[in-house]
């Protein structure tokens, strides 16, 4: 038993579903959203995102036993049929949740969802592996704000704007940490396209674009307050994830750098709350 829930665990991919929740939960914490609210968001986001991660591995098994993955469904501790159940349950539970924020959330959702699993089924495979980054992160300040306020200012389409660069990046930077197997397997990436040195240094520039536009823009908006620290830690910690990158330690490269990019989102968005631009 505990190595079937181990597996699930695994299965609906924690770190990234976790991340994105967290994030939401935070910019409608941010947007003024009561508590209830947050978290309903939250809860919606981190359902879709373990919705997206088990038919990842579901579709990817085949290329993962090739190129000798250690993942649930390939090892025996979950099987097909199970994930199939978790993926549609997940899926359908998520936009449950989101529709209950109302109708303009559930749509976001939707749309987020169905960027998802065409990175699934499609997409990942191919050198447009980074296209669903590139939309789908900056769907994340969207639907928190959308979802607590049912308004969408500005602010928050500036960072969509980022998030599509950051997301890029984090595209990049996670295929480049699959590279090696994904080459093994015949895989087809960003990273197997763009080759890795390349690939590296473009996800380094556009990173350490994000990283500056946001501090430099959240800094001269509201000066140096709380807010802009935070702003400024996320970047700096982005910056370190792509530091790991060029040292070739690509699996941290690209989780440090997702955290960075969490931490910067909600760091710009306070700024300017506070500087009541939101």
């Amino acid at each position: 038993m505990n190595r079937v829930l181990a597996g699930l665990a695994r299965l609906v991919h924690p770190f990234p579903s976790a991340l994105d929740a967290a994030v939401t939960l935070a910019l409608a914490h941010l947007a003024g959203a009561v508590v209830g609210r947050a978290v309903l968001l939250g809860a919606s986001m981190l359902l879709i995102q373990f919705s997206i991660g088990t038919f990842n591995d579901l579709l990817d098994a085949p290329a993962d036993a090739i190129a000798g993955r250690s993942k649930p469904l390939v090892d025996g501790r979950v099987t097909a049929r199970i994930a199939l159940r978790v993926g549609v349950v997940c899926g359908l539970a998520g936009l449950l949740l989101a529709g209950f924020a109302g109708a303009a959330t559930a749509l976001v959702a939707c749309v987020g969802y169905g960027i998802g699993l065409a990175y699934d089924m499609r997409l990942k495979a191919s050198p447009w592996s980074w296209l669903p980054y590139a939309a789908g992160i900056p769907l994340l300040p969207v639907f928190a704000w959308v979802g607590a306020t049912g308004d969408l200012p500005g602010p928050i389409l500036v960072l969509a704007g980022l998030g599509a660069l950051g997301g890029t990046s984090l595209a990049i930077a996670n295929s480049l940490a699959d590279a090696e197997r994904d080459a093994a397997s015949r895989t087809r990436t960003v990273a197997t396209a763009l080759g890795r040195d390349r690939a590296i240094r473009l996800g380094g520039l556009l990173g350490l674009a994000v990283g500056a536009v946001a501090t430099t823009s959240a800094i001269a908006l509201a000066g140096w307050i709380p807010g802009t620290w935070v702003t400024a830690v996320g970047a700096a910690t982005l910056v370190a994830g792509l530091a790991l990158g060029f040292a070739g330690r690509l699996q941290r490269a690209w989780e440090v750098q997702a955290i960075g990019l969490a931490i910067l989102a909600a760091g710009w968005v306070a700024s300017l709350a506070a500087a009541g631009l939101l």
